[in-house]
């Protein structure tokens, strides 16, 4: 496949040409309309008969790339040279109309059997969902080309990261995770009417709730996997949990025991900063044979309880001994329901510091620390 570029003087089914570039020279172009007519000095040959693509497939779709293929007459295979691809992110109506729109992308591909393989991380993005249109070319003598009219639009949704790009995250936190600092508690911070309601209305219990879209985009828990988030990072200089929270004035916590042991699963779920030096790590504690476990098996890279650097359960003289990374804040989720008897509900002497929630919280994509070269 030839390097993409944008398509020049290929129209969009999409879009009127004047609506893709904008604050161009009409002299530094050539255009053509959506419904294939061409300018006089298009670069394009007058139309001949080739045939329009039918009957789109998309399928083996990833995080960046896809696969398509479509029917066509074999007579005329000999006579295509090129395809162009017409890729566009699908219009959100919620979007910001402020926002500079994301140029579409004009893939030119010499005409090789099908079902071809589109690929490239700096125009797929995971979990996004896209419109393709495809027209057949034949490129002249004369280095113009005659084009088929585009075909119909077809619309699809790219993956989530798999485990390998998930591994790929999990060695880049590895390597900023720090030395291991000794702890005792799992601690959870809420408003006084969340845990009031757990009393009353959910038999003392906390229950797991979806996970938000905070982290990477592509991460596969988001929107998916159901828990209940805990923290365990404590202060470096007293060994204890911090007296701020962004997340409320009350505390439940619990002995790390109750939520990590021989019977618990540990998975690593994803590595983000927001904009900021200090970076997040997401695990996931599952009961053995929990469906948080089996959701996770199937996703997740999985880590040894004992060793790994950031969250570990040994046994030391008869007894369990925890140790957490001092260099990133752990987000830990626990996938199964926990009763408020297992652990005590206080008020906090420090501050709620909301600016620092992570709730729904956009990775930053420029940071070198934290992304992998797979979309965001």
């Amino acid at each position: 496949m030839e390097v993409p570029r944008l398509g020049h003087g290929i129209s969009s089914p999409t879009s009127p040409c004047e609506n893709m570039i904008k604050n161009l020279s009409l002299e530094a172009i050539q255009v053509c309309d959506r419904e294939g007519h061409k300018s006089q000095n298009s670069g394009i040959a007058e139309m001949e008969e080739l045939p329009v693509p039918q009957n789109i497939k998309i399928n083996n779709i990833t995080c960046d790339s896809f696969k398509i293929s479509w029917d066509m007459d074999p007579k005329s295979k000999e006579r295509i040279t090129h395809y162009f691809i017409d890729l566009n992110k699908k219009e959100n109506k919620n979007s910001n109309k402020f926002k500079h729109k994301d140029v579409p992308t004009k893939l030119v591909a010499k005409a090789v059997p099908l079902p071809m393989t589109v690929r490239g991380h700096w125009f797929l993005s995971p979990r996004t969902e896209y419109t393709v249109a495809v027209q057949t070319a034949s490129k002249q003598s004369d280095g113009d080309y005659a084009v088929s009219e585009w075909s119909e639009i077809i619309e699809f949704c790219t993956a989530d990261y798999s485990p390998v790009h998930l591994t790929q995250l999990l060695e880049k936190a590895e390597v900023i995770a720090g030395r291991m600092l000794k702890f005792s508690l799992f601690y959870r911070n809420q408003h006084k009417e969340y845990f009031d309601e757990a009393r009353v209305q959910q038999g003392n219990k906390m229950m797991p709730s979806v996970k938000d879209n905070s982290g990477s985009h592509g991460s596969p828990i988001s929107g998916k996997l159901e828990g209940i988030f805990f923290s365990c990072n404590t202060e470096f200089n007293t060994g204890k949990a911090p007296q701020d929270s962004p997340y409320g004035r009350y505390r439940f916590e619990v002995q790390a025991e109750v939520l990590f042991n021989q019977k618990t699963n540990l998975y690593f779920g994803d590595l983000y900063c927001m904009y900021t030096a200090y970076h997040y790590v997401i695990l996931v504690l599952a009961p053995s044979g929990s469906p948080g476990d089996e959701f996770c098996k199937q996703r997740l890279p999985q880590l040894n309880i004992a060793d790994n650097k950031f969250l570990t359960c040994t046994e030391e003289d008869g007894r369990l001994v925890f140790h957490h990374a001092q260099d990133v804040i752990l987000e830990v989720i626990y996938t199964d329901p926990l009763d408020l008897s297992l652990g005590t509900v206080a008020e906090i002497s420090g501050h709620q510091l909301r600016s620092l929630s992570t709730v729904n919280a956009k990775k930053d994509p420029s940071c070198k620390i934290c992304n992998i070269s797979v979309g965001r």
